[in-house]
């Protein structure tokens, strides 16, 4: 049974945000809305700013750990940065992880495949055992990442973590219309538009815009975490039947009433305990 703060912050995103996203104009607006109170980092937690393969971000640690989590931030690939998401990367290290989380490029500044190419960088100079983790259209980064890398012929991390991913740039997905209303805070007929300010030009099916199109086999086990009331529901329920017919382990796990990305509210028992079941995924490979 979904928590009460869970049904509280939808109510909150649904009649706040959600109206404010549909009537952005562009990626600017996006990335101005998508700009939450900055996250107080708690006693006990260290944040270092680094750089790895000449991509800028910070590690964020609890606790000494031999595992390394390339954790890949959201944000429609236009908003957000490492920082934001501490909500997120903070609690990682305290179920165990040492987090490394890059300000990747973002567009209309740097579009497709900038991104890609600063989150492969990253990975590659990054020591040690690793494991990668993503939300939303990081996510989708993650998976482009990984693909990228394997048929590079690099080494594959050990386990990957995907939150509320956006895998279907071309927006075909049931849930974008069955999930409409019902959302906390995309409408379904954004989700096209949206993926344009990243895309420019590019076609939305190329795999490595949208990885739900791309040979998945040889990837690393997966665990998936959604809302099941996302218009980007599909984006994981297709992204699993793929991955597993591609022979790819997957854990597949569909949350009732939190929002996109609800990992983000470090007050809710379903983030708290999201974040715990990623992080024994990731420490367990």
């Amino acid at each position: 049974m979904a928590s009460f703060g869970a049904h509280v912050a939808t109510w909150i995103l649904k009649h706040t945000l959600k109206p404010k996203l549909e009537q952005a104009k562009d990626a600017m607006d996006v990335r101005r809305l998508l700009r939450p109170e900055p996250f107080k980092v708690p006693h006990g937690v260290r944040i270092t700013p680094d750089q790895i393969g000449g991509v800028p971000g910070e590690w964020v640690e609890a606790e000494s750990s031999d595992v390394t989590l390339l954790y890949l931030h959201g944000g429609g690939y236009v908003a957000c940065s490492a920082e934001v998401y501490r909500g997120i990367t903070v609690g990682f290290a305290q179920n165990g992880l040492r987090v490394f989380a890059p300000d990747y490029r973002r567009a209309p500044e740097h579009l497709f495949p900038a991104a890609i190419e600063d989150a492969v960088a990253v990975y590659r100079g990054l020591p040690g055992k690793i494991v990668v983790a993503g939300d939303s259209a990081g996510g989708g980064l993650a998976l482009a990442m990984l693909i990228t890398l394997r048929d590079a012929g690099d080494a594959l991390p050990a386990a990957t973590v995907l939150l509320s991913p956006w895998t279907d740039l071309a927006a075909t997905g049931n849930s974008l219309v069955t999930n409409d209303r019902r959302c906390a805070l995309f409408h379904g007929s954004q989700i096209g538009t949206a993926a344009r300010f990243y895309l420019g030009d590019a076609d939305p099916r190329n795999p490595l815009a949208s990885p739900l199109y791309a040979d998945l086999s040889g990837l690393p086990p997966m665990l998936i975490h959604v809302g099941k009331d996302e218009t980007l529901l599909d984006d994981s329920t297709r992204l699993a039947d793929r991955a597993r017919a591609a022979g790819v382990k997957v854990e597949l796990k569909i949350w009732p009433v939190v929002p996109h990305v609800w990992q983000l509210v470090p007050a809710l028992r379903e983030s708290r305990q999201s974040l715990r079941e990623a992080s024994r995924f990731l420490l367990d490979r």
